[in-house]
Order: C-alpha cells, then structure tokens, then sequence
C-alpha cells in the first residue's frame, strides 16, 4: 500500500516505510504526520506500508530501485528491528550503485539508534524536520554498520548492537512466549525473573582483533556480552556511554560471573552508565570479534539472528544518516 502519486512532479522523493505495529498501532498515522513535513521543502512523501516485514522490503526494494537518484531518502518509521532491515536493504543497493540516505522516525519499544542519533521519540514532525535540516549540510553524517556472518553462511547488519548473554536469553524466553500467545510488556519481566532463576555462567570462546590490529585468541567467563556499535540497547540501557557509531570500531562489553543479587544490584546502573569502571565490567574497543559459547543464540537491534559461532566486524561509514 502506498500513497497516492502528486499531480506536479516533486523534486524528489522520500519513502517512508512503516512497520504497522510499531507504536501500539500508532505507526501508520505517524508516518503520514511525518510525510506532511517532508513535503514542504517541495518534495514527495510516499508512505509504504505492508502487512509483514518481507512484503514491506519487498515494496521498499522496487520503490527505490525505480526512483534511482530522485529518492531523497528511506525513512524508518518504527523501532530499531525496522531500522536493522531498512539497512539491509540500503547496503544492498548501495552495492548495486544505488545510495540512498537513512532518516528515522522512531516509534519502536526501544528507539536506541535514534536515542543515540539524538532523535525525539513519538515527535513525528520533530524527528521529520531533524532529516531536513540534515539534507544539504556540507559534511554529511555517515553511520558504521556492525556486519554479523553465521556460519551457515547468513550476513546480518545491526545498528545498535549485538546481544550473547543474560539479555539474550530474556528475549528468547519472551520471544518463545509470543509464539505460545503472550503479549504486552510483562512478558518481558516475567522473563528476567524466571532467568535469573535459571542464572548460569556463560563459557565464551574469542578471537579479537583489537583497535590497532592485533589478533589474539581468549576463554572468558561471564553473564553479559555485547559488541555495540552505539552507547545504549533495550531502550535505555547505556552499556557503552562513550561509543560512537562513526570511528570504524566496535565495542565489546562483558560483564564478568555474578550472583543473582550482585547482578541485580548492577542493572540500575547500566541505565545510567555508572557501570563503567566497576570490577566486573570490562569495555574494549575491537575491530573485530568472533564468539562462540553453547546454548547461546544472538540477538541484535532486538531482533533474534541466529546460534552462536558469529563473527561480528564493522562496516565503516557504511551509509549516510539524516539525524
């Protein structure tokens, strides 16, 4: 489904794709609010919405493939899970010579790209007039990608970053439940109770690649993994304050064995980033990094991937971002 065409030919045209769930259903509505901004700079605003997530890229592929260099940008109207396969399909365009800019307007559960980025959640026509602005800035601002490859052969790209831990295993519980009928946010508290009932330490097996390029090979023990190509995950949680998503570098963060109640006590501080420099936390900077540890399956931008082995790197300045 898409809007309908202007009769004067527009400038240019901004896609905005919409996941329909997003926002307790609000999604649709918002990308309309958000598509009458864009289209004061004389511009179109096309809303493509679709009723599931391949039908959606599939409309997004064909709609950006035809407008070649009139398209002004794809806009992720949704959370972070939307924005993971509009970047999919941009990378895969922009191999095909194809560049198109990324706008987001989010409305997801988590929002972590666009908090990163700086863009006012549940504000359509703020985050709508952000991408505006960007449009015609002398430096444009380009966004490292994290690159996930499975060994059956699966590419993945994620925004925000790539969960092998206890946060993990929480969504593979809640996600486990929304199959069986469970739905709303309690499902996700009912899923960290009944976790740290079932707290194990996780044996990990890496091979890093650090900042200056050397090579090295470890066994870690611990309950949090993350490679994070942005500061925070799950709507909030500052894992990595410091990081930026333009230095062409990945961040790993691991929490070290914990009991349930020390690991309690830390997660009111992973919202506020006074985690940092506490004795079981460890931060690196990494080019690369593969890990592997059983009965673990990686989740990324909230989304499930795949079971652990993964090798995770970073695309550098892999697109251009309008926030």
């Amino acid at each position: 489904m898409t809007d309908g065409p202007r009769t004067q030919p527009p400038a240019g045209t901004f896609f905005l794709a919409v996941n329909p769930r997003a926002g307790r259903g609000e999604a649709v509505a918002q990308a309309h609010r958000a598509a009458e901004v864009l289209r004061t700079g004389g511009d179109d605003a096309v809303v493509l919405c679709a009723p599931d997530l391949a039908a959606l890229l599939a409309l997004v592929r064909e709609s950006l493939r035809a407008s070649g260099r009139s398209a002004r940008a794809l806009v992720a109207v949704g959370g972070d899970g939307l924005v993971q396969a509009a970047l999919g399909v941009l990378l895969e365009l922009a191999e095909q010579g194809v560049a198109v800019p990324l706008g987001v307007v989010p409305c997801g559960t988590g929002n972590d790209l666009a908090r990163h980025l700086g863009v006012p959640a549940r504000d359509p026509e703020a985050a709508a007039g952000r991408i505006l602005r960007r449009l015609d800035e002398a430096a444009p601002r380009r966004l490292d990608v994290g690159r996930a490859r499975f060994s059956d052969g699966r590419t993945v790209h994620f925004a925000t970053a790539l969960c092998a831990g206890f946060d993990a295993a929480v969504n593979e519980r809640a996600n486990r439940w929304r199959r069986l009928g469970g739905h709303g946010p309690g499902k996700y508290l009912v899923a960290v109770l009944v976790e740290l009932v079932r707290l194990r330490t996780l044996h990990y097996r890496l091979e890093v690649v650090d900042a200056a390029g050397r090579a090295r090979a470890e066994e870690r023990d611990g309950m949090l993994l993350n490679v994070a190509n942005t500061s925070s995950i799950g709507g909030g949680l500052r894992i990595v304050p410091a990081a930026r998503a333009d230095d062409g570098l990945l961040e790993l963060f691991t929490v070290a064995p914990l009991g349930r109640a020390r690991l309690l006590r830390l997660f009111p501080t992973l919202f506020t980033g006074r985690h940092v420099g506490l004795e079981p936390v460890r931060t690196e900077r990494v080019r690369s990094v593969r890990v592997d540890a059983a009965g673990v399956t990686a989740y990324a931008d909230g989304e499930r991937l795949g079971p652990l082995p993964v090798r995770v790197d970073v695309v550098p300045a892999a697109v251009r971002v309008l926030a």
